[in-house]
């Protein structure tokens, strides 16, 4: 059986650093250069922030953070860096760049707020292509994936969650900014996907989004690579997350997330062609 706790999320100096089991997250560096798209870069650390609580901590208005901890069995799997946000405080787009960016340039040419990976995409004659529909300034990209899939359908800035059983894409939607995803991890209503009978015991670091029963969006990075698709699964379901559908984003060395306020970063390990960004209203 699968329990999860809370814990806090050491915040230390050095990214290869490791403090009760949790990876550090570190402060952002002003002056990170611009890979190439076979470059990364690993912001140098500046100063120590406050360490993440296990409860939820309010950053700003309709902005939230807590660490959730993975166990199973007794023994500590993973920590999932979690930003819950009220939809309204802000303005969620989808952004595409086919060289690849790191997290700090995305933020820097965005301005905005929250920046994570999106979905997949795959390389071909140097160029960095969706694989699922992606819609950016409503031009789609990339192919629309079947049931195994979820969408992020952003219109007026404000996002919605959907499985694409229920809700299949349609090419008249007036959308400006979707992407689409997979796996489903939590499936609407709360229902648990990957059981004991999907595990595969294959650990990855891990990105998602999900969509709590208040409407609330939540953005979450699981950093060590340590989880597999069942356990994450698992760990959503028995949270008190209160999660009503959730859905991986491109994990892997993809996963990463940059916050501003407060700067805090966890590092993507590869160039990302497609990420989310939040804006303050």
């Amino acid at each position: 059986m699968h329990t999860v706790r809370t814990c806090f999320l050491a915040i230390v100096l050095a990214a290869t650093v490791w403090l009760s089991g949790c990876q550090a997250l570190l402060p952002r560096s002003p002056n990170t250069a611009t890979p190439t798209a076979t470059q990364t870069s690993t912001p140098a650390p500046s100063a120590t922030p406050e360490p993440t609580p296990s409860y939820w901590q309010q950053l700003q208005p309709g902005l939230e953070r807590r660490t959730l901890e993975v166990w199973q069995d007794g023994q500590y799997l993973d920590s999932l860096y979690i930003l819950r946000l009220e939809p309204g405080y802000f303005h969620f787009e989808v952004a595409y760049d086919p060289q690849g960016l790191t997290l700090e340039n995305w933020q820097s040419q965005s301005g905005a707020l929250i920046v994570i990976n999106g979905g997949f995409f795959r390389l071909e004659n140097e160029t960095y292509l969706p694989t699922g529909l992606t819609i950016i300034d409503g031009v789609p990209m990339g192919s629309s994936y079947g049931d195994f899939g979820g969408m992020l359908a952003i219109s007026g800035g404000i996002p919605k969650l959907r499985w694409l059983a229920q809700q299949p894409y349609d090419p008249n939607e007036p959308l400006r900014s979707a992407l689409q995803s997979f796996p489903i991890l939590v499936k609407p209503g709360g229902e648990l996907v990957f059981g004991p009978e999907h595990e595969d015991d294959v650990q990855a670091r891990r990105s998602l989004i999900a969509q709590d029963q208040a409407g609330r969006m939540l953005l979450m990075v699981a950093p060590q690579g340590n989880l597999t698709l069942h356990q994450l699964s698992t760990a959503l379901t028995e949270s008190n997350l209160e999660i009503n559908f959730a859905f991986n984003l491109d994990g892997g060395p993809s996963s990463g997330i940059l916050l501003v306020k407060p700067d805090e970063v966890i590092p993507a390990l590869s160039p990302l062609p497609i990420v989310i960004t939040v804006h303050e209203r």
